[in-house]
C-alpha cells in the first residue's frame, strides 16, 4: 500500500510538472502581448517612424498569430502536441532575438510576424495539450492556470519594460523574453506527448505508457484509455459538417461573433498602447506612464480571479452583461473627460480609475468567458473546426484593433475614439441578450442536442 501511495505521489508530481511547462507557453504568450506597450515609444523615437508604422509594429504579431492559429490544427495533428509546442518554442527564441537585434523597422516587422506564429501555435496547442494531459479532477484549474499565466506574462512584461525604460533600452525589453523561451524549449524536450494524440494515431501502447506515468493508478489509466478509444469513434468532419448543416454553421458564426465582441471591447488597445493612453490622461512623464502601465497589468491579473469565482455561480451570460456595462461606462466616462479636458490632479486620478474599472470589467467577463463559451457551443464532430475558426477570428480582429487605434485618435480625436468603443460595448450587451446562451451546469451533450434540434442560439443551454 505505501508503494502505491508513493507511486501516486510521484505521478502527481510529473503531472504538475507537465502542466506547468505547458502553462509556461501562456506566460510567453502574455510577455509577447505586453512587451510592445513599453517598447513602442522608444522604437518610434529611434527609427523615426509614423503613427501608421507604429500600428504595424504592434499588429504584425497579430497577423502571424492568425496564421499560426489556422495552421496549428494541422501541425498539432501531424507532429503531435509536444512537437507543436517545441516548434512554437523555437519561434519564440528566434523571434525574440531577431526583434532585439533588428537594424530597421522592416526587420522588426518580420521578427514580430515570427513571434506571432509562435503565439498562434501556443494559443491553440497549449490549452489543447493541457486538456488532454491533466486528470479530470484538476483539468479546469490547469486550464484556468494557463489563462492566469497569460495575464501574469503581460504584467511581467510591463514590469520589465518599466525597469528598462529609465535607460530607454527597448532592445533589452524585447530580448529578455528569450530567457523564458529557452527555458520552455528545454522543458518541452522532457514532456510526453498527449495520450489522446497517440491513440488517434493508433499507437495505443504508447498512449497507455504515458497514462501510467501521469495517473495515480493503473486502473485509472486503463479506464481513461478506454474512454479515449470510445471518443475517437466520433470522427471530426468539421468542413463537411459546416457545408451541410445549418445548425453547425450557426454555432461557428456565434463563436466568430463572440471573438469579434471580445476584441472590439477595446481591451487590447489598452494592452498595446497603455503609455499613450496615460499620456492622453495627462501623465506626460515617461516614468508615470510606465508605472501606470504596471498598475494596468496588475489589475488585469487580480480581476481574472473574479471571473474564476463568478463563472459557475452567476453563470456566463449575466457575468458577460455586467462586464459589458462596466466597460461601456469606463470608456464612455473616459471619453467625456478627454472631451472636457483633464487638467487637475484629481481629474487625472479619476481618469485612471475609469481605465482600471474598464479593465476589471473585461478581466471578469469577456476576457476568460468568451473562450469558455467558444469551447462549449461547438458540437463534438465539428469542435476542432469551430474552435480553429473562432481562434483565428480572435487574432484577425486583434490585428484590426491594433492597426487602427492611432489612426482613430488622429482622425476622430481622443474623445470620439473612446466613445466609439463605449458604443460598441453597448451594442454587445444587446447581442449577448439576443444570441448568447447560458451554459452554466449544462452538459456539452445537451448543448449539442439543443443546437442540432434548431433551437434559438440563446436557448441551446436550456436544461429542458
Amino acid at each position: 500500500m505505501p508503494d502505491n501511495k508513493k507511486h501516486g505521489s510521484s505521478n502527481r508530481t510529473i503531472t504538475f510538472f507537465v502542466c506547468f511547462l505547458a502553462a509556461l507557453a501562456g506566460l510567453l504568450f502574455g510577455l509577447d502581448i505586453g512587451v510592445i506597450a513599453g517598447a513602442l515609444p522608444f522604437i518610434a523615437h529611434e527609427f523615426q517612424i509614423s503613427a501608421h508604422q507604429q500600428e504595424w509594429v504592434v499588429s504584425t504579431m497579430m497577423f502571424g498569430a492568425a496564421v499560426g492559429a489556422v495552421g496549428s490544427g494541422w501541425l498539432s495533428f501531424r507532429l503531435g502536441r509536444k512537437y507543436s509546442l517545441m516548434t512554437g518554442s523555437v519561434l519564440f527564441v528566434v523571434g525574440s532575438l531577431a526583434s532585439a537585434f533588428a537594424p530597421n523597422v522592416e526587420v522588426l516587422f518580420i521578427s514580430r510576424v515570427l513571434l506571432g506564429l509562435a503565439v498562434g501555435i501556443a494559443s491553440y496547442t497549449a490549452p489543447l495539450y493541457l486538456s488532454e494531459i491533466a486528470p479530470e479532477r484538476i483539468r479546469g484549474s490547469m486550464i484556468s492556470m494557463y489563462q492566469l499565466m497569460i495575464t501574469i506574462g503581460i504584467l511581467g512584461a510591463y514590469l520589465s519594460d518599466t525597469a528598462f525604460s529609465y535607460t530607454g533600452a527597448w532592445r533589452w525589453m524585447l530580448g529578455i523574453i528569450t530567457l523564458p523561451a529557452i527555458l520552455l524549449l528545454i522543458g518541452v524536450f522532457f514532456l510526453p506527448d498527449s495520450p489522446r494524440w497517440f491513440a488517434a494515431r493508433r499507437r495505443f501502447h504508447d498512449a497507455e505508457r504515458v497514462l501510467l506515468r501521469l495517473r495515480d493508478s493503473s486502473a485509472e489509466a486503463k479506464r481513461e484509455l478506454e474512454e479515449i478509444r470510445e471518443s475517437l469513434k466520433v470522427k471530426q468532419t468539421g468542413w463537411a459538417l459546416f457545408r451541410e448543416n445549418h445548425n453547425f454553421r450557426r454555432a461557428v458564426f456565434l463563436g466568430v461573433l463572440l471573438q469579434v465582441m471580445q476584441q472590439f471591447t477595446g481591451m487590447n488597445v489598452i494592452m498595446y498602447y497603455a503609455p499613450k493612453i496615460f499620456e492622453l490622461a495627462g501623465y506626460s512623464n515617461t516614468t508615470e506612464q510606465m508605472w501606470g502601465t504596471v498598475i494596468v497589468g496588475l489589475t488585469n491579473v487580480l480581476a481574472t480571479f473574479i471571473a474564476i469565482g463568478l463563472v459557475d455561480r452567476w453563470g456566463r451570460k449575466p457575468t458577460l452583461i455586467l462586464g459589458f456595462i462596466v466597460m461601456a461606462s469606463g470608456m464612455g466616462i473616459l471619453g467625456t473627460m478627454m472631451h472636457t479636458g483633464i487638467a487637475s490632479p484629481a481629474a487625472q486620478y479619476f481618469a485612471v480609475a475609469m481605465l482600471l474599472m474598464f479593465i476589471i470589467g473585461f478581466a471578469m467577463s469577456a476576457g476568460p468567458l468568451i473562450w469558455v463559451l467558444c469551447s462549449e457551443i461547438q458540437p463534438l464532430k465539428g469542435r476542432d473546426f469551430g474552435i480553429t475558426c473562432s481562434t483565428a477570428t480572435n487574432w484577425i480582429a486583434n490585428m484590426i484593433v491594433g492597426a487602427t487605434f492611432l489612426t482613430m485618435l488622429n482622425t476622430l480625436g481622443n474623445a470620439w475614439t473612446f466613445w466609439v468603443y463605449a458604443g460598441l460595448n453597448l451594442i454587445f450587451i444587446i447581442l449577448t441578450l439576443a444570441l448568447v446562451p447560458e451554459t452554466k451546469h449544462v452538459s456539452l451533450e445537451r448543448i449539442e442536442r439543443n443546437l442540432m434540434k434548431g433551437r434559438p442560439l440563446r436557448e441551446i443551454g436550456a436544461n429542458l
